[in-house]
């Protein structure tokens, strides 16, 4: 798998974890589902901003990594090509 595809993936990750993370806030501040539905409304609400979580952290982390070596590379192959 390419760099760039794998960004393109990661991208989406990071995408889907933010929706859940609001979607999450939603249902606790807005709709007032803990109230309507109980205990099961605050587990369904934790849940999608613990799956957001998941999904957003790590992604972010390691597209920092993909990026900044990317920019390693292109700055080495920068001064290699300088130096002839």
């Amino acid at each position: 798998m390419t760099d760039a595809k794998l960004i393109k993936i990661l991208k989406v990750f990071i995408a889907i974890g933010i929706l859940l993370l609001l979607l999450g806030h939603y249902l606790l501040s807005y709709a007032k589902l803990p109230e309507t539905m109980g205990v099961s409304g605050m587990i369904i609400s934790a849940a999608c901003i613990a799956f957001g979580l998941i999904f957003s952290l790590p992604t972010k982390m390691y597209l920092t990594f993909l990026l900044v070596k990317r920019e390693n590379e292109n700055k080495r192959k920068a001064t290699q090509f300088d130096n002839d």
